[in-house]
């Protein structure tokens, strides 16, 4: 039996369920319960709370989070093939753990789930990017979750906590650290997993905050950095060309420089940027 219950170990239910992580769907396994625990710690106290997992897989960050007392996981697997591993966690823990084949980007996990929500996951890798901005900006705020605790390529994961003038600082870093406090919980190196990624590992945690730092419309943010920064060596003036007629002069008013590169501007100037560009499209 396992350190944290007495479920099998994950290598056994890999072996019993001849359960192989697929790279199509941007699967790798974390066997280690006692570390799969120790993240969902990371979390916070989750009695009282309900949680919403992406892509747990055989259930090793779905055990940690039940065992680390939460009142419910709402657990959404793509891959038919973990469906009965995950069967046998739900039989452990009757009423607290329910099962969705799915896709993630798909689904409500309001219908499901009860407030307050926290989301924790070893996010699969062709989605973890997407799946993250989506819960950024949503057209209201607060959103539906108090935290994120979520596991990325190290690379994505310092870009999220970056800041402006270093080279990772980007559009992840605008739109997270405007809504939220963010900060790396952990490093995770790839012999931590199976099969063993190319690169390094780390858990990011996001704290909702009660309102955005800055005042600005979500939508419209998210489409001036994805400008800004997709042409990141250009002036800014050039790489928002055809965001609005009179960019420049949008520029001005915000209080940047038109000669400016995105990763010189904190998130400050870019909401100030958004209102203006709002303004000139209404």
């Amino acid at each position: 039996m396992s350190t944290i219950d007495d479920l099998p170990p994950l290598r056994q239910v890999i072996a019993d369920h001849e359960l192989r992580a697929r790279k199509s769907l941007g699967q790798n396994f974390l066997l280690d319960l006692n570390l799969t625990a120790k993240i969902a710690r990371q979390a916070g106290d989750l009695s009282g709370v309900d949680v919403l997992e992406i892509g747990p897989g055989p259930g090793g960050l779905t055990r940690g989070l039940l065992s680390e007392g939460a009142r419910k996981v709402l657990a959404i697997e793509k891959d038919a093939r973990c469906l009965p591993a995950l069967a046998e966690i739900a039989a452990r823990y009757p009423d607290q753990l329910e099962v969705i084949e799915g896709d993630a980007l798909d689904i409500d996990p309001l219908a499901h789930l009860t407030p307050p929500i926290r989301v924790a996951a070893n996010l699969p890798y062709n989605v973890g990017t997407e799946l993250l901005v989506r819960w950024l900006t949503p057209p209201t705020w607060p959103p539906f979750w108090q935290s994120l605790t979520l596991m990325f390529q190290r690379e994505v994961a310092e870009r999220i906590v970056a800041q402006p003038g270093s080279k990772t600082y980007g559009r992840l870093a605008v739109l997270a650290q405007w809504r939220a406090d963010t900060r790396i919980a952990l490093n995770l190196p790839p012999e931590a997993f199976t099969p063993a990624p190319k690169v390094s590992s780390a858990v990011v945690h996001l704290t909702a905050l009660p309102a955005p730092r800055f005042e600005a419309d979500a939508q419209v943010l998210s489409r001036v950095v994805a400008m800004a920064f997709n042409q990141r060596r250009k002036m800014l003036r050039a790489a928002l060309k055809g965001l609005v007629p009179d960019i420049e002069d949008r520029l001005i008013a915000a209080g940047i420089k038109p000669t400016d590169r995105a990763e010189q501007l904190p998130i400050e100037a870019f909401c100030a940027l958004a209102r203006e560009v709002k303004a000139a499209q209404a």
